[in-house]
């Protein structure tokens, strides 16, 4: 037989082993892409069967962070009662609830105060303030009524903040219950050094 045509023979046998090993490679490869699928989805089914009805509904509803959203924005926690993390209404009821306090303690102190420094102007010294702040430092009453009307200030504006967060958080808590379904899920940064390839990698478990 020619040189060429033993070179030719060669050659094709090993282009059909090299054909078929890539094929059979392809082939594995595919079976175990639907092996992990099949497996995921047999994960999800039964982390699914661990919530109740009423959480996949949640879950499962697109609607669910514009409700949750409206509902506390009606009345502050009941978004939150919504998605069933009760456990945040004491806290956001104790937030709105200091501010108010605060709020109207110092509303109180500086009206007192600008009362007071009104009644000197016209001649009363008889106010509460008389042993603390003698005549003639009415500029003192001026302090602290300012003071005190600046403290007010704050109060409502942590009032509105506190507000505002609640309706921030329920939204961002039905995001996270429709994002997040896996207590498991983790971020594991792994450094490769190796002769091949050298660098920074993130694995996500689930």
């Amino acid at each position: 037989m020619p040189l060429k045509s033993i070179l030719f023979v060669s050659l094709f046998f090993i282009y059909s082993a090299v054909w078929g090993q890539e094929e059979k490679s392809t082939d594995s490869l595919q079976q175990n892409r639907l092996i992990v699928s099949n497996v995921s989805d047999s994960l999800l089914r039964a982390k699914y069967k661990t919530f109740s009805p009423r959480r996949i509904r949640l879950m499962e509803d697109p609607l669910t962070p514009s409700k949750a959203s409206f509902y506390s924005a009606v009345i502050p926690g009941l978004g939150q009662s919504y998605l069933g993390q009760y456990w945040k209404v004491p806290i956001i009821y104790a937030a709105m609830g200091a501010s108010l306090y605060y709020f109207l303690d110092n509303d109180k102190i500086m009206k007192t105060y600008r009362n007071a420094y009104k009644r000197r102007l016209s001649g009363y010294y008889d106010d509460e303030y008389l042993k603390i702040i003698p005549q003639g430092d009415e500029d003192k009453l001026l302090k602290g009524m300012k003071f005190h009307r600046s403290y007010r200030d704050i109060s409502m504006l942590l009032l509105a903040a506190s507000y505002v967060l609640n309706v921030v958080e329920a939204n961002v808590a039905a995001h996270m219950l429709q994002f997040n379904i896996n207590d498991e899920l983790a971020v594991q940064p792994e450094i490769l050094f190796n002769e091949r390839e050298t660098g920074l990698r993130l694995a996500i478990k689930f």
